[in-house]
């Protein structure tokens, strides 16, 4: 007989608690699973079930057993379902949460051309600034700027962005340009609300010491494209990533506030549940916004 038939059979009488239940999850007679059963204990040489005419239940040796057998039955279910993953071609909804200005800004532009390649595909994009929980909020993937949390999340680089403090020329004019951090206490500062650490911003100076400046600031806003709007009218000093501010940078609306400071660098990542093989709808996403940001440094967001 079938070795994994075997062992399927056994594991499943432990899961019901009995053979007929067994039979009917397996969708064969009650017999052929006796016989199944039967046959595994011949061939091992013991015991692995106690039978009553009330209920079946697992040996000390068949508990042992029953444990590495499952994991083995398991790892099959795995490789069968990897085989089928990678004939299958990408289809389905595909759940992304995304940070929204990330999301409106570099995401939601090529779309497009995404739903185009995988016609089969359809994409349901959430743009929200807080951590999800992917598995019990029911998302595929997500795609997260700056540090991860620490989870059991699979993760992938997109890309790289860097942040800087920026303002523009005529804030400059009005009320300098800081020239140490310490200076940071009398300007105008730009908050962004979501950060999980309130109106703080964490600064490396030139030292490579970290320091801390924390200020109620002007304004405090929960989007980033509002403080970059904020920073272009000339309101105060906003902190924002290069994929925000590069094409305002370019157009001289903005310009770096503290030339000096050692530039912060962030990554872009995909994440997503974990597992030994990927969905292809994720997987081609994946692959999608890797080629489509390769060229992308952490400097290099401006059109």
């Amino acid at each position: 007989m079938d070795r994994l038939t075997e062992m399927e059979a056994f594991a499943t009488v432990v899961d019901q608690g009995g053979f007929t239940d067994a039979a009917k999850k397996m969708g064969i007679s009650k017999s052929a699973v006796s016989k199944h059963v039967s046959a595994l204990e011949a061939r091992l040489g013991a015991r692995l079930l106690n039978r009553t005419t009330r209920r079946v239940s697992p040996t000390e040796i068949g508990l042992a057993y029953y444990d590495r057998a499952r994991r083995v039955l398991n790892d099959a279910g795995e490789a069968d379902a990897l085989v089928t993953s990678m004939q299958s071609a990408p289809s389905g909804l595909l759940r992304v949460s995304v940070a929204t200005d990330f999301g409106v800004n570099h995401v939601a532009p090529v779309l497009g051309d995404f739903l185009r390649e995988y016609p089969e595909i359809t994409v349901n994009m959430v743009l929200n600034n807080r951590y999800v929980e992917l598995i019990s909020e029911g998302f595929d993937m997500a795609i997260r700027v700056g540090d991860l949390e620490d989870s059991s999340l699979r993760a992938r680089k997109l890309c790289e962005t860097s942040k800087r403090m920026i303002a523009a020329p005529s804030y400059l004019q009005k009320f300098g340009r800081p020239m140490r951090i310490d200076d940071l206490n009398d300007h105008k500062l730009l908050h962004y609300s979501s950060q999980a650490n309130g109106n703080v911003w964490k600064i490396t100076a030139p030292s490579g010491e970290k320091r801390q400046v924390r200020s109620n600031g002007w304004l405090t806003v929960n989007d980033g494209q509002s403080l970059l709007h904020a920073a272009i009218a000339g309101l105060g000093i906003a902190y924002l990533p290069s994929f925000l501010y590069a094409e305002a940078m370019k157009q001289g609306l903005v310009e770096e506030a503290m030339p000096g400071l050692p530039v912060e660098i962030l990554g872009i990542y995909a994440v997503y549940p974990p597992g030994r093989f990927t969905q292809p709808k994720v997987r081609a996403f994946i692959d999608f916004l890797v080629k489509t940001y390769a060229d992308k440094g952490p400097d290099d967001w401006a059109a």
